[in-house]
């Protein structure tokens, strides 16, 4: 669903806003507000919107599975691009306090245990992307991140951001985002554990243990609210310009599963009653990669026709996290004993976690 160059698109805007030095001033600031005030009039009547288009502008049949999927396109693809401007502006304005600098030097020389729970903290609000994950890496290493706290952040960042969270919350409720926002900083916190008290050091590429932190990283300048705000305009204008087809993309297949795909076919092949299901379900996702916000519209279609929830996250994850092009990148850095560790455990992580909802809900 997406090509390697513009895989995990998310958060690939740190560091290109020009320092200002201004304030916001009393325009700006009316301009914002006048803004989240028409997000929230827009956004309350999307669903109107929809069925108006469906039923009275295009004259399709109520109930025929081309309306269904229709109306399902209708509503989800502006509600999905709204919700992504805004919270990828607010966040944005949250990044702006946490460089990769910045982090870095967080998380250098911190001890295992606390450090992976820091690492996987600190991913979920961190700009990353699968561009980054080799300089990420080779700086964390240089700066003296122990191995498995680095893997930690480098699952977490990925598979736990804010997009992902928020989407699954505005689209399935809080109970589904909070479920997996807990359960996939568990995989991110236990895999970089495991992957730290296996000593794997050795498997590092030998040039990248070279590799040494001569200029100490950039300071960081310091910015004004003025600045931040810009860093949240200038992170929304690049996200939704490398995400928006591949949100729509995401959207038509969940309309095309929403209105064609029998209401019992996914419980059969992605229910809770099959032990295969969760394992084919990862291995579904993983040469299918596609970022968060192209993926959620996909679930939400997937768990309406009954597919099973812990089936469903593992898949989500799957996409998201073991991706054949983060392995392509990662290759780079990792030799492939290190590598095939990496993939193993994670995927271990997820299967666990989808066979874990999958008996208890």
């Amino acid at each position: 669903m997406e090509n390697i160059s513009d895989v995990k698109g998310e958060g690939c805007a740190c560091g290109r806003v020009a320092i200002a030095g201004k304030g916001l001033g009393p325009g700006r600031i009316g301009l914002l507000l006048a803004g989240l005030v028409a997000w929230f009039v827009v956004y309350g009547r999307l669903l109107p919107f929809s069925k108006f288009l469906t039923y009275d502008l295009f004259g399709l049949a109520a109930g025929s599975r081309l309306a269904d999927a229709v109306e399902f396109f209708l509503y989800d693809a502006p509600k999905v691009l709204m919700l992504l401007t805004l919270v990828v502006f607010g966040v944005g304005i949250v990044r702006s306090f946490f460089t990769p600098e910045r982090t870095r030097r967080l998380l250098a020389g911190r001890r295992e245990s606390a450090g992976n729970v820091l690492a996987a903290l600190l991913g979920i609000v961190t700009p990353f992307c699968s561009c980054s994950a080799v300089p990420l890496f080779i700086g964390f290493v240089a700066a003296g991140v122990p191995l498995g706290v680095t893997f930690s952040f480098l699952v977490s960042a990925p598979m736990v951001n804010e997009i992902a969270v928020v989407l699954l919350y505005g689209l399935l409720g809080w109970k589904v985002a909070a479920l997996y926002m807990v359960m996939g900083l568990a995989v991110a916190v236990v895999s970089g554990w495991v992957l730290g008290r296996l000593r794997l050091e050795r498997w590092v590429e030998d040039w990248v243990l070279a590799v040494r932190d001569a200029q100490g990283g950039e300071a960081d300048a310091p910015m004004t609210a003025r600045d931040r705000v810009d860093y949240g305009l200038a992170a929304v204008r690049e996200i939704l310009g490398r995400t928006w087809k591949w949100v729509l993309l995401g959207i038509a297949v969940g309309a095309g599963i929403h209105g064609y795909v029998p209401q019992g076919f996914m419980a059969q092949v992605m229910g809770s009653g099959s032990w295969w299901s969760v394992p084919l379900a990862v291995a579904i996702g993983i040469p299918m990669y596609s970022n968060a916000a192209g993926i959620v519209p996909v679930v939400e279609a997937l768990l309406a026709k009954g597919a099973a929830l812990g089936t469903v996250l593992a898949f989500m994850m799957a996409v998201i996290a073991l991706s054949l092009p983060e392995m392509v990148i990662l290759r780079k850095v990792l030799k492939v004993p290190l590598l095939l560790a990496f993939a193993g455990i994670v995927g271990c992580g997820i299967l666990l976690v989808g066979y874990v909802f999958n008996l208890l809900l």
